[in-house]
């Protein structure tokens, strides 16, 4: 089992940044995806960014320019530093990660952006 530990969510007003965290724990891969997902009440869980096994990124279209994903495979850990926030970024954000046809999800951060 994995587990997926995410923190750094919180309140931020427009234009501030914030930086989320997620730790996975339990079973080890060697192959693995790890991103941020997002989902804002009564939408559904978007795409925000990830970091591909092979180094390879992936953005959405309203994640470019202004949050950068990064990842440290020694502490299995990945990054999500957000700046220039809008208060459409706000939502539930959480951390996948995907191997094998398998996808394991973290809990969940609160991002919240007041105007």
């Amino acid at each position: 089992q994995v587990q997926l530990v995410e923190s750094g969510g919180g309140l931020v007003q427009a234009g501030g940044s914030l930086r989320l965290s997620c730790a996975a724990s339990g079973r080890t891969f060697s192959v693995y995806d790890m991103g941020w997902f997002r989902q804002a009440p009564g939408k559904e869980r978007d795409l925000v960014a990830v970091w591909r096994s092979g180094g390879i990124t992936v953005y959405a279209d309203s994640a470019k320019g202004r949050f950068t994903i990064s990842r440290d495979n020694a502490k299995n850990t990945v990054y999500l530093q957000m700046n220039s926030l809008k208060p459409e970024d706000t939502a539930v954000y959480y951390c996948s990660l995907s191997t094998a046809g398998h996808a394991y999800w973290g809990q969940g951060t609160q991002v919240t952006v007041s105007s």
